[in-house]
């Protein structure tokens, strides 16, 4: 494939998700329009006001790691390492040959949250107040990116982005600065998310940001739709390899996509509302397509940050029409299947973007049944449709007004 030097490239794709794990099962759930949510299993939540989230089924660790690996971490990392792998597996990458030149950012917004927890919990009943040795290198974040040095024997540049829910994308634009600080040939980009606990999931209840939808789990995360009250919570993992494209060429790796453009902003407005008109993000959308040398009229779809919120669908959809004006292509919400893996899904939700763009299907918004005056785009409601196109773009938005945009293409 005939690629600039300086074009970075996407050699490898890894998923955990609520939906399924490993790319072809999310992607086949994803496209048929399969929910991930239901009632919470990982803690009695029976007095909480929110009883239902989107948790990873079927993910058993000590199958997929050793007991050293394990005693050292936990779920969040665990989904992360998982998705690594495959990413890793898929992009060929001979991380032996060249593993000085190979970076890791790793993404989370919650981190050990969970852990932190049921370990005080533990400490209060305990008789002897002890904790285990293994409780800090297990809650700490940047831990998940120093089990997967240790894991692949990576021994280049490491950092680890905590934006909160902007932290998948916003670990994509890291990377992206690393190699073209000519710091890495090839960057693991991975993000991990476990965050389903009492303590977090009464405070986002307390905070009327979680869907209260108990009785009907599959309805609840209902992005853009009028009758939308609030996100579901979710976790998993997800990872892509980013490279260069003349070192990702030279040693025949395949290209699934192009990284053509990512941006960063802040909305310095509200610590958990968004801008209203969505300024922020608009400026990063606009930043995204400057870096990428395209017209806004080259996107053939936007993976939509799309929470299922009252005022965040509001200010992503003013935003949208702000940069497209009336031109704006179909938007969709994956997070109607998967809930909101938050620092996770800005990884996942590239990749949704990267298949798109490969096989010529735009997945669905789930639950999208009652039109929203103040949302009133094209959110490819309910079923995936056939589209050929070559370039989509996927934002990923968080408290603190933290906006991030990538843009990818064929």
């Amino acid at each position: 494939m005939d690629m600039k030097d300086d074009s970075l490239v996407i050699t490898g794709m890894g998923a955990v998700t609520p939906i399924g794990i490993g790319v072809p099962v999310y992607w086949d759930n994803l496209i048929h329009g399969r929910s991930g949510i239901g009632p919470i299993t990982s803690f009695d939540a029976h007095e909480l006001p929110v009883r239902i989230a989107a948790e990873v089924r079927d993910f058993d660790p000590e199958a997929r790691f050793d007991r050293t690996l394990l005693r050292g971490s936990s779920l969040f990392m665990q989904f992360g390492l998982a998705a690594a792998r495959e990413a890793l597996e898929m992009s060929g990458l001979p991380v032996e040959r060249h593993a000085e030149r190979i970076g890791i950012i790793f993404a989370t917004a919650m981190g050990g949250v969970a852990p932190v927890s049921e370990a005080g919990q533990q400490y209060q009943l305990s008789k002897h107040k002890k904790v285990s040795p293994h409780f800090v290198p297990a809650i700490i974040s940047n831990m998940g990116a120093a089990q997967a040095a240790i894991l692949f024997g990576i021994l280049g540049p490491s950092l680890t982005v905590h934006t909160a829910c902007s932290a998948g994308g916003d670990a994509m634009y890291t990377a992206a600065m690393l190699l073209r600080a000519n710091l890495c040939d090839a960057v693991l980009v991975m993000g991990g998310e476990s965050g389903i606990c009492d303590v977090t999931v009464s405070s986002l209840a307390q905070a009327k940001a979680l869907s209260r939808n108990n009785e009907d789990p599959t309805g609840a995360s209902r992005p853009f739709d009028l009758k939308r009250d609030g996100f579901v919570i979710g976790e998993g993992g997800g990872a892509v390899v980013l490279e260069k494209a003349s070192f990702a060429a030279a040693r025949g790796a395949v290209f699934y996509a192009r990284l053509a453009g990512v941006a960063n902003t802040m909305d310095a407005y509200h610590i958990t509302a968004p801008h209203p008109e969505g300024l922020g993000a608009a400026r990063c959308m606009r930043l995204a397509l400057a870096e990428a040398g395209i017209d806004p009229s080259a996107i053939g779809y936007i993976n939509a940050h799309g929470t299922s919120t009252v005022l965040g669908d509001v200010a992503e959809t003013r935003a949208v029409k702000a940069v497209f004006g009336d031109r704006v292509p179909p938007m969709s919400s994956t997070k109607g299947a998967t809930g909101h893996l938050m620092g996770a899904g800005g990884i996942t939700e590239v990749i949704a973007c990267i298949m798109s763009i490969r096989e010529g299907i735009l997945p669905p918004t789930l639950n999208y049944e009652y039109p929203d005056p103040e949302c009133d785009l094209d959110y490819i409601p309910l079923k995936a449709r056939e589209a050929g196109i070559s370039t989509a773009m996927s934002n990923a938005l968080g408290f603190g007004g933290q906006n991030s945009t990538v843009v990818v293409t064929k």
